[in-house]
């Protein structure tokens, strides 16, 4: 339990970073770490009970893509997350795309040190 509580806490913070940095397509507004936490825990929600069942959905487009469309579902659930959320916003397809790859990398690497 408490590795759980320190890695979306990491994650937060990556989420506060990840945003500072890629651009001004994704936005925090408000108390930054109470949103980001959120949004850190609405993306670990999303990507556990969602993902999957759009990856069955979207098998042949994502076959006939040869798996590109599985980006497109990365930016879907980061504007999902941010429907949901208030006070994060995105804008644009570069942007969501990136940040969605960056709290991956960041989750999988805390998932290795912290399970």
């Amino acid at each position: 339990m408490v590795n759980f509580i320190i890695k979306y806490l990491l994650i937060a913070i990556a989420v506060i970073v990840f945003t500072k940095y890629i651009g001004n397509d994704i936005q925090i507004q408000g108390n930054d770490f109470i949103t980001s936490l959120k949004v850190a825990l609405a993306m670990g929600f999303v990507n556990t009970f969602l993902k999957p069942v759009l990856k069955i959905i979207s098998f042949p487009i994502t076959l006939l893509s040869l798996g590109l469309f599985l980006l497109v579902i990365n930016v879907i659930l980061v504007y999902l997350v941010s429907h949901f959320v208030t006070g994060f916003q995105v804008h644009g397809f570069l942007s969501p795309l990136l940040f969605s790859f960056g709290i991956s990398v960041v989750s999988t690497i805390l998932g290795w040190i912290l399970d």
